[in-house]
């Protein structure tokens, strides 16, 4: 084979490489606790994953004894995704990733205009994702189609997560054609889960950052100025075990941005 010839085969090759990374990156990060690890000590670690694994069994249990509850099983996805945040290596998060991806289109087959189960179905598919290359990338159109069908049919649920998340996904992605990454569409997206539960961290947090991302300064600097007034009202608000890891992974962000200059 020739140097040219070996060059338009190798092309293409690398940038599907690049795409399928570039993926595998945004998936990675629209999800929460990389970022909550990397900030704790050891033993934080080790409480915050056994409360995600006692979550996690307890809502196992529950589905197992009653398949057919709508909130059993919605919540055991969500109990799953959790879990899957805390997975140290790809086989664990992939084998519980089809637990809760199971359960998701198990409930879709039985009641379609659940918007749980396509909220965690979404979820789910993104931690399925984050353990593939080449496979990525159909379940990125599958995780964007789940986020939009639970928006469809319940925008507040979860502080405006099918918006926050759709909107993380628009933003993080690579553009047209190899992927679904768009400017425009995170922005209407997280523009509107701010809008819909203002007083989430998570949400003016994504939006800031956006901002920065946008060189958006007077966005940005809105956005941290609402963060500031909303942040000791969500330390009273978020409390206890469940929302631990949030908090570990809001405050490092938070403490960013208040030190990134705007102006």
């Amino acid at each position: 084979m020739t140097a040219t010839a070996k060059s338009r085969v190798t092309r293409p090759v690398r940038g599907l490489q690049a795409t399928v990374f570039a993926c595998a990156v945004a998936i990675c990060s629209i999800f929460l606790n990389d970022n909550a690890l990397a900030n704790t000590n050891t033993s934080s670690r080790v409480q915050l994953l056994a409360h995600a694994q006692e979550v996690f069994v307890t809502a196992q249990k529950l589905y197992e004894a009653e398949p057919t509850n709508t909130v059993a099983v919605w919540q055991f996805a969500r109990a799953a995704f959790n879990r899957g945040e805390f997975s140290t290596n790809d086989t664990e998060r992939a084998a519980i990733a089809v637990q809760g991806i199971s359960a998701c289109r198990k409930l879709i087959a039985r009641d379609p205009k659940c918007a749980q189960a396509h909220y965690y179905l979404g979820l789910n598919l993104g931690q399925m994702a984050r353990t593939k290359l080449l496979g990525a990338l159909p379940l990125v159109s599958e995780m964007e189609t789940s986020f939009k069908k639970a928006r469809q049919l319940d925008e507040q649920f979860d502080y405006a997560g099918p918006d926050r998340f759709v909107g993380q996904l628009y933003l993080q992605a690579p553009g047209w054609p190899a992927s679904v990454g768009s400017q425009s569409k995170a922005r209407k997206h997280l523009e509107r889960a701010a809008e819909l539960a203002p007083d989430y961290p998570e949400n003016r947090l994504n939006l800031a950052e956006a901002a920065l991302k946008w060189r958006d300064k007077k966005l940005a600097q809105r956005e941290v100025e609402a963060l500031a007034k909303l942040w000791p009202t969500a330390k009273t608000n978020f409390v206890g075990a469940e929302w631990d890891a949030f908090w570990a992974d809001w405050q490092p962000r938070y403490d960013k941005l208040r030190e990134t200059p705007r102006r």
